[in-house]
């Protein structure tokens, strides 16, 4: 690694002990609306604000120019609090309305295969949380930042949630295979775009779809739950499983991928539109 990226590396890597210290000795409700008034404060003057700005105008384009605005100053409170609430990921399940974790206890006790799908929402890392408290261990699927010293921070916090992580890749795709081989659970987050996956509609435009959760779920019959996060006010909660999946079946296996992941955008898109300052703009998702 060269020098430069080792020292930028390390002070991002002080950077964020400190901010997640101090979070840490913040009382939960004071750490998030203190993320939140941050992210309100600094997010709308950073350069991926004009990133949102684009992605709203292709999603809304029947929604004027202070609404879309006002989505994104939502947009910031929301990450604000998300990264705030790090610091206390081990207990803000307590903060969480459920809806269908019944299911929960029967899909660890079945001995077979599942994959649990959700999106960029809220604070989307309750979910894993919340089936570690109900008994369910999540091998969760993520992205790995490339600054290693963020990373294992970010996992230490997630420590009381994902039983293993599984990083996003080709390695990633081989431990994927293993843990449903051994009939565990997945968590992946489906709302990211991947260059090298399938042109999938989401608000209207083709987007890069990942496929390897269709493919999964089409090459070991396993259920898929989608889990949808909401942020109530401040740091409270609504999580809802979703009964599995109809699996699609019509023998030629791309067509079955397409099918399911129009279904899953589809969905993910409905939620959306019902609270779009809780989803993550920033993202080049169409780009």
């Amino acid at each position: 690694m060269p020098p430069l990226r080792r020292l930028r590396y390390a002070l991002e890597t002080i950077a964020a002990y400190i901010v997640y210290a101090f979070f840490r000795v913040l009382p939960l409700d004071a750490a998030s609306a203190t993320g939140g008034w941050i992210g309100r404060q600094l997010g709308p003057h950073l350069s991926p604000t004009e990133t949102a700005r684009q992605n709203l105008a292709m999603a809304f384009p029947e929604k004027d120019g202070a609404t879309r605005e006002k989505i994104v100053l939502g947009m910031w409170d929301n990450l604000g609090r998300v990264a705030a609430e790090y610091a206390h990921l081990h207990r803000i399940w307590e903060r969480v309305d459920f809806n269908g974790v019944e299911m929960l206890p029967g899909i660890r006790d079945d001995g077979k295969p599942a994959i649990f799908c959700s999106a960029h929402l809220a604070n989307w890392e309750v979910c894993a949380i919340a089936a570690k408290k109900h008994g369910l261990d999540v091998s969760l699927v993520y992205r790995k930042p490339n600054n290693p010293g963020v990373d294992s921070l970010l996992r230490h916090a997630r420590d009381s949630g994902a039983s293993a992580h599984i990083q996003k890749g080709s390695a990633g795709a081989r431990e994927m295979l293993a843990v449903l081989k051994r009939n565990g659970v997945l968590g992946v987050l489906i709302d990211q775009k991947l260059n090298e996956g399938m042109a999938i509609p989401f608000f209207g435009r083709d987007a890069m779809t990942a496929p390897a959760l269709a493919h999964f779920a089409l090459r070991f019959d396993c259920p898929v739950y989608p889990v949808r996060i909401e942020r109530l006010k401040g740091c409270h909660f609504k999580m809802t499983v979703y009964p599995a999946m109809q699996t699609p079946r019509n023998g030629d296996q791309e067509q079955d991928t397409r099918a399911m992941l129009v279904e899953l955008n589809r969905l993910l898109e409905s939620w959306i539109r019902e609270r779009p300052e809780q989803w993550l703009w920033i993202h080049r998702r169409w780009g």
